[in-house]
């Protein structure tokens, strides 16, 4: 498993997403997150096709805090099913210094 992490998830709107975000980045499961608002989501749902306006956040996270990344976000979401992709980092092709900086982020002092 990568040691770090790229955590795609959508959100009904940017007041949400950046709530969310706030207590992530708070509680240490994220170093940072990257709010999209304004993109449009194709969906089936309950066998009818959807278009809803959404909110893309993008996360940074370390190995070590993906589980509880993911458990605290499921929680904090408002969707029945919420959009969670972590997709790995791959370290050398990335700036050293940042996932240096990803990882003190996403450590829980002793």
């Amino acid at each position: 498993m990568s040691e770090y992490h790229w955590i795609y998830t959508t959100w009904p709107d940017a007041e949400a997403a950046e709530a969310a975000a706030q207590t992530l980045i708070g509680e240490k499961h994220a170093a940072c997150a990257n709010i999209f608002a304004g993109a449009t989501s194709l969906y089936e749902w309950e066998g009818k096709v959807c278009s809803d306006s959404e909110t893309i956040m993008v996360l940074k996270t370390s190995a070590n805090a993906l589980t509880g990344l993911r458990q605290r976000l499921i929680g904090l979401h408002p969707y029945d099913l919420p959009c969670f992709i972590a997709l790995p980092i791959t370290q050398d092709a990335s700036h050293a210094d940042y996932l240096s900086w990803v990882k003190a982020q996403t450590t829980t002092p002793a």
